[in-house]
């Protein structure tokens, strides 16, 4: 696994052994941010489920202004760190070794708001909805707000009226779905 594009160009990223994390092949990584919605230069970027930390340094790496990690598990927080100093990013990134509703409600009382939150949980465990609700109930959208959702095919959540569907792209076992805010 590595980084695609920008400063931390080709730059080989770490991930933890075994099962509990699911990395983003290079080539959904890169449709992904070609099909991304808005410029990346100066925007703040939030990466939930962060495991190894690839799309938000990947996001970071093409001129993001500043990318919050989240991840419960400590292993998959110390990996995010030792890749971020690798690529030397550190210095504008946050990491939260926190679930996702406390990560939240620290961004909340600190006034965090995002441009792009990247949510890519364990596959088919409910936790899209959770997130999304846990995201809608609080204030940390920025107005022109995306929700990038990177999910198992099959797996769906309930329509949230905050968001419309801006885009889809289906890969074989994988689907990228990116929400926008409904402002009417």
């Amino acid at each position: 696994m590595r980084v695609i594009s920008g400063s931390a160009r080709r730059h080989n990223l770490k991930t933890i052994e075994g099962q509990d994390t699911r990395p983003t092949t290079d080539r959904i990584k890169e449709t992904l941010f070609n099909i991304m919605p808005m410029d990346l230069r100066g925007i703040d970027f939030l990466d939930l489920f962060s495991g190894s930390g690839a799309i938000g340094i990947e996001a970071l790496s093409r001129g993001a202004n500043s990318s919050v990690f989240v991840d419960s598990n400590p292993k998959c927080t110390q990996i995010i760190k030792e890749n971020l100093v690798h690529t030397k990013l550190i210095d504008k990134a946050n990491i939260y070794n926190l679930k996702i509703e406390d990560a939240i409600n620290k961004l909340v009382s600190e006034g965090q708001k995002f441009d792009i939150i990247f949510l890519d949980p364990p596959y088919n465990k409910g936790l899209i909805n959770f997130s999304l609700k846990k995201i809608t109930e609080c204030d940390i959208l920025k107005t022109e707000c995306y929700i990038v959702i990177e999910s198992s095919q099959g797996e769906t959540w309930d329509n949230n009226e905050k968001f419309k569907i801006n885009k889809i792209k289906d890969f074989k076992t994988t689907k990228i779905t990116i929400l926008e805010l409904n402002n009417k």
